[in-house]
């Protein structure tokens, strides 16, 4: 079984896609955070904006993906759900 069809089964569930645009927002978020605070005049404005939208167009995208996701029959119930029944 290669690589790819073993990320595309892995990917086929819309928990684990949730979760992976999750973490990207988190991470631009952060990214967001650390550039605004640390990284010294324009550039860190324009680095703390561009991750700012960044997160923002991803947090438009899962929404929109998630109301896709609702005319179908799965049992996606959340991102914190999610990661609950991921950890027991």
């Amino acid at each position: 079984m290669s690589l790819g069809s073993r990320l595309s089964e892995q990917f086929a569930d819309f928990g684990s896609r949730s979760l992976i645009t999750h973490a990207l927002m988190a991470v631009g978020f952060i990214g967001a955070v650390v550039s605004g605070l640390f990284v010294d005049g324009q550039v860190g404005t324009v680095s703390m904006v561009a991750f700012i939208n960044f997160t923002a167009g991803l947090w438009v995208a899962q929404a929109v993906h998630s109301l896709g996701n609702a005319a179908t029959d799965d049992e996606y119930n959340g991102v914190l759900f999610e990661v609950l029944d991921r950890v027991q």
